[in-house]
């Protein structure tokens, strides 16, 4: 029986019997198949995937918050909120695009709205899928991410839980650092459909 594990940890020993795993290539995979680890006790695989991600895009005409219940659109944008991350988490006083990941049992929406309360204090529904991007920059910790644009619902700002601050930048003068490429990415596609 082979079973699989859905994180971007690695095992060295088997998490069902507790056996040290080995690292071959499947056997009915074409060479180019990456190498996984293998128990040879109990037939355990262990899949790397990646971690699952989402990130809020919040945007406004001028920097302030938009009326309730209306969603700025990239064209109309002239601004997007941001959090700078606290000291606790990786990449401290850098500054993203409120993000988290998604807990095991929730819709993609859901955390993404959790993560814009955890991280801003404001109510967000999840619209349309702005970006999906990979993101390679940790190693150890690959992650897909999956950008909403949302629409804001109520709430004051104030920044909580991985933030440390949040507040609206204007699209042509972000802060630096960033924690993120694929934040750059996106950010970048924003700036060029806001014209």
């Amino acid at each position: 029986m082979t079973h699989a594990a859905g994180s971007g940890a690695r095992f060295r020993y088997c998490p069902l019997c507790g056996t040290q795993l080995v690292r071959r290539a499947p056997e009915a995979s074409p060479r180019s198949a990456p190498s996984r680890s293998h128990c040879p006790a109990c037939a355990f695989v262990h899949y790397r995937n990646p971690i699952a991600a989402v990130a809020g895009i919040l945007l406004s005409r001028d920097g302030t918050l938009p009326p309730a219940d209306h969603l700025v659109t990239p064209r109309e944008a002239g601004a997007i909120l941001l959090v700078r991350r606290a000291a606790e988490v990786s990449y401290p006083g850098h500054w993203c695009i409120p993000c988290g990941y998604i807990e095991y049992d929730e819709d993609v929406r859901r955390a993404m709205e959790r993560e814009m309360h955890e991280e801003s204090g404001l109510r967000v529904t999840a619209e349309e899928v702005y970006a999906v991007h990979s993101n390679f920059h940790e190693p150890h910790n690959h992650t897909v991410g999956i950008w909403f644009l949302g629409r804001y619902r109520g709430g004051a700002l104030r920044a909580g839980d991985d933030a440390e601050r949040a507040r609206f930048y204007p699209l042509d003068r972000l802060p630096e650092p960033l924690a993120f490429p694929t934040d750059r990415k996106v950010l970048a596609a924003l700036l060029r459909e806001a014209g």
